[in-house]
């Protein structure tokens, strides 16, 4: 399934778009600490397009970047906060939140981790790789992305049904790949340093449901901003 899990309804259930603008003006907060000009923040601008993409209103982004570059005079105090342990299954879990609040948050992710099983830190990140991932549709020009992963300088790269391709990159290079892919024409849909598995497990159909099932309802916590979940196909 990759690198990180996406809820599959996520973006097209009306209840949940508000959770998803929540996440995606999070994300751009953050990431307008390093700056509120997405032309010398890289970070910002993968966070911007990832907006727009899910149609967030510009006076919506416009606000979260002022906030997050410190225009407006509001204290931003989000930090991220990482969980491990298993789903059903024993399916080893990463999960990332942004919160302002850790007590709440540890709090909900007790009950979340009910029907799995909630662990200390290094629990399961062993059985992952940190690394840089550049996710990227089919180059309109037909470069062979296996060539395009070389030139740019990705450790690998694969393609999922839909045709997107995943460039893996080592944590430090991954602005070097992104911006290599794109002056060779692609165009980067996210660029973030993600938890790929190093051993992900096939489950069978009833499962797997089981499995979503929880993923979907981990998701759905408003503190929740990433998951990466060691299944395969």
């Amino acid at each position: 399934m990759g690198a990180q899990w996406k809820h599959k309804k996520r973006s097209a259930a009306a209840d949940k778009r508000g959770k998803l603008f929540g996440k995606l003006v999070k994300e751009i907060v953050v990431a307008a600490r390093g700056g509120a000009d997405p032309e010398m923040n890289a970070g910002l601008r993968m966070a911007l397009e990832a907006a727009r993409k899910q149609s967030v209103p510009k006076d919506t982004i416009d606000r979260a970047v002022k906030k997050g570059a410190g225009l407006t005079g509001e204290t931003v105090s989000y930090e991220t906060v990482t969980y491990e342990g298993y789903g059903p299954h024993q399916v080893a879990v990463i999960v990332e939140c942004l919160t302002d609040n850790k007590n709440r948050t540890a709090s909900s992710m007790r009950v979340l981790f009910r029907g799995g099983q909630l662990g200390n830190s290094g629990s399961v990140s062993w059985d992952f790789t940190r690394c840089g991932m550049v996710e990227a549709p089919t180059h309109d020009g037909g470069e062979d992305p296996e060539e395009a992963a070389i030139e740019a300088g990705a450790d690998d790269v694969s393609i999922d049904d839909d045709g997107m391709c995943s460039f893996q990159t080592a944590p430090e290079d991954l602005h070097a790949v992104t911006t290599a892919l794109t002056e060779r024409g692609w165009v980067p849909e996210s660029s973030k340093l993600v938890w790929a598995p190093k051993n992900p497990v096939a489950l069978d159909e009833e499962k797997l449901a089981e499995v979503e099932a929880w993923l979907e309802r981990m998701d759905d916590d408003d503190d929740v901003q990433n998951i990466f979940v060691a299944l395969g196909g």
